[in-house]
């Protein structure tokens, strides 16, 4: 009986910790639905507003939806080419290109020390170009921890990183799946359909 009293004060105990590793105060819920599944990311706009808010205006006006999961690195065919440029493992997406394009400016660079948050499987971040403030509407899926785009770290020249703004809470291994499909190059061929992106709401505690 003793056992029994103490494996139900365990369970809840844990019940808040769980509720709570899908939604936490200061991240707001996205699904991003494709043929494999549906990717639940949780967008942090208390740590990374900028970036965030760029992020969430594109999903608001639906211009996620019909875009494509266009390119996945792996090991058979990302190659490093430098120490400070290790194997990349992720998936890219972007919006839906019939949209017309960008809408919105670039966004000026969130530094990881300035957010605090850091490129670790199953961080969502944005793409940018040479230019640190160029981020526009892609996203990134990390499937690797890779410290080497923190703020110092030497993926980019000018070692300024790039934004981290967001985790997978669920459908990592849809992640995984989709970065396993045929590729040419690093571009997926075909590449993958969002069927939808959009808030979801947020789970009471």
């Amino acid at each position: 009986m003793r056992t029994s009293a103490i494996l139900l004060a365990v369970v809840m105990l844990a019940a808040p910790a769980a509720r709570q590793a899908n939604s936490t105060a200061g991240e707001v819920p996205v699904r991003v639905e494709t043929p494999f599944g549906n990717i639940d990311l949780a967008i942090d706009v208390a740590r990374a507003p900028i970036t965030a808010a760029n992020f969430l205006k594109y999903v608001d006006g639906g211009f996620y939806d019909g875009g494509r999961i266009h390119r996945a690195t792996r090991a058979d065919n990302y190659k490093p080419n430098l120490p400070n440029r290790p194997l990349l493992e992720i998936i890219q997406a972007d919006i839906n290109p019939a949209r017309g394009g960008e809408r919105f400016p670039p966004i000026p660079l969130e530094r990881t020390t300035v957010t605090g948050l850091s490129h670790v499987v199953g961080t969502v971040s944005m793409p940018r170009g040479d230019a640190a403030d160029s981020a526009r509407s892609g996203f990134v899926i990390h499937l690797n921890d890779q410290p080497s785009l923190n703020h110092g770290g030497m993926r980019f020249d000018d070692g300024q990183g790039t934004a981290a703004f967001g985790r997978v809470v669920a459908g990592l291994d849809v992640v995984r799946t989709i970065q396993r499909q045929p590729v040419q190059g690093q571009s997926l061929t075909p590449p993958i359909e969002i069927k939808k992106a959009f808030r979801l709401k947020a789970q009471k505690p």
